[in-house]
């Protein structure tokens, strides 16, 4: 996931340290329109054992590879402590298509196999002031495989019952069969067992109706290299 920037900087706005990453080629304008279809320029993100069908229904989502290492980056304290990290993620929609310019990272309370996040007004507001949608969030697994747990697919279920198009992103640095996965829970099947669960902490859940799978891997999100975005770290 190397990719090259021209231009990176880092500033404050409003005592909110922001790291903004940009390229000066091609355009903003031409970066928001780039074709779905023209592989040289987006990967179709998909997960390592399965291949899942693509549903016209659900609007295309890209994000860029680069913010995901920028947030394994801003993590790195943590995961060297065996503590989980997470970020919100905010895009706005042009031309049916959502794009990924917004990583908030909150302040939050971290184990090694959670993660919570405070003062959420803070991105609220961030959120309000740039007109963002919340389409997911991301998180790490310092010392864990590549996969959701069922606090985390609570957390998923609360963005995905606001914004169907919603996805998590699950950073695995020491998994070395998968590193990173991009997922979301099933529907109907993941989204009824979720609606269902009154459940809290670590514990099971009962199959779906159909048999099929609680999650499942993003058929929907590319990897766009031509996307600009933006960091804020509130934790600073």
């Amino acid at each position: 996931m190397d990719l090259t920037y021209q231009r990176e900087t880092a500033y404050k706005c409003q005592h909110v340290h922001v790291h903004s990453v940009t390229q000066s080629f091609p355009s903003r304008a031409l970066s928001f329109v780039e074709d779905s279809t023209q592989e040289r320029h987006l990967l179709r993100v998909k997960g390592a054992d399965c291949e899942i069908a693509h549903s016209s229904s659900r609007k295309n989502l890209h994000i860029s590879a680069r913010l995901m290492e920028e947030f394994l980056e801003l993590a790195k304290e943590n995961t060297d402590k065996d503590l989980e990290t997470c970020g919100i993620l905010g895009a706005f929609l042009d031309k049916g298509i959502l794009y990924v310019t917004t990583l908030i990272i909150p302040k939050q309370e971290s184990t090694s196999n959670s993660c919570v996040a405070k003062n959420e007004e803070e991105v609220f507001a961030i959120q309000h002031e740039r007109s963002l949608i919340p389409v997911g969030w991301i998180h790490t697994h310092p010392s864990q495989s590549c996969f959701m747990s069922s606090v985390d697919l609570h957390t998923q279920y609360s963005y995905q019952v606001m914004e169907p198009e919603a996805f998590a992103i699950v950073m695995a640095p020491t998994d070395a069969s998968r590193n990173y996965g991009i997922f979301r829970l099933s529907e109907p099947g993941g989204m009824n067992v979720l609606r269902e669960c009154r459940e809290r902490g670590f514990h099971t859940h009962g199959e779906t109706a159909d048999g099929g799978p609680i999650y499942e891997h993003c058929a929907n999100v590319y990897t766009n290299s031509n996307l600009r975005f933006e960091v804020f770290d509130l934790r600073q």
